[in-house]
């Protein structure tokens, strides 16, 4: 069984869904849609645990651009789906505490841009020659803070720009109350274990192949 409360999943969802400009999530199956309409990606489905409505979906839905998502073990989610639904890579709902926010610190030769624009707050890291070294967003909704598209240039990784962002997108944080929330790769998770953020549950990811 999933961990995870459908209520803080819907929250973060919705917080994401704002973060980058997608309508609102709507029930659908026992679980939440978004109707992305991305070229990549016309919709995506997320559920808090395994479901009906998962196995459901899978047998209806032939054409490719449509997510499932679940938290849970990948190989949970591969058992409710037709064997032509494929998983992709591992991924991890992580949550953090609001509690005390660091001073965001910058190495040397780097400079921050941060706005905030209605909910949605911006972090940008510059180099020296004025090149976008790093960038997240980050948007308060409904008792959750979520942190999304924190992502960092191969060339600047492992200088410590990711913390600064964090710590930067952290101070638009208004209710100590709401509880922050991301989905970390398996690289990005390393990153914020050592910053006080846990796993809360796998989350998993399938889609159809592209024709």
């Amino acid at each position: 069984m999933s961990n995870v409360d459908p209520q803080l999943l819907a929250s973060w969802l919705a917080a994401r869904s704002i973060a980058r400009g997608l309508p609102a999530p709507v029930p659908d199956r026992g679980g939440l849609r978004v109707d992305t309409g991305q070229p990549d990606e016309l919709r995506r489905y997320v559920f808090a645990s395994a479901h009906p409505g998962i196995t459901e979906l899978a047998r209806e839905i032939h054409q490719p651009g449509v997510l499932i998502k679940m938290c849970g073990r990948p190989s949970l989610l591969q058992a409710h789906v037709t064997p032509r639904w494929e998983l992709h890579p591992d991924a991890y709902l992580m949550t953090k505490d609001a509690g005390r926010n660091p001073v965001p610190s910058l190495p040397s030769g780097f400079w921050m841009q941060v706005s905030t624009e209605g909910s949605i707050t911006t972090a940008r890291i510059f180099a020296e020659d004025d090149t976008l070294a790093a960038s997240g967003y980050a948007v308060e909704h409904e008792g959750v803070f979520a942190f999304d598209r924190i992502a960092t240039e191969a060339q600047h990784q492992r200088q410590g720009l990711g913390a600064a962002l964090m710590a930067a997108l952290g101070t638009a944080q208004q209710s100590q109350a709401a509880q922050r929330v991301l989905v970390a790769t398996e690289q990005g998770r390393a990153l914020y274990a050592t910053l006080g953020w846990r796993v809360l549950s796998p989350y998993s990811t399938v889609s159809l192949p592209a024709a």
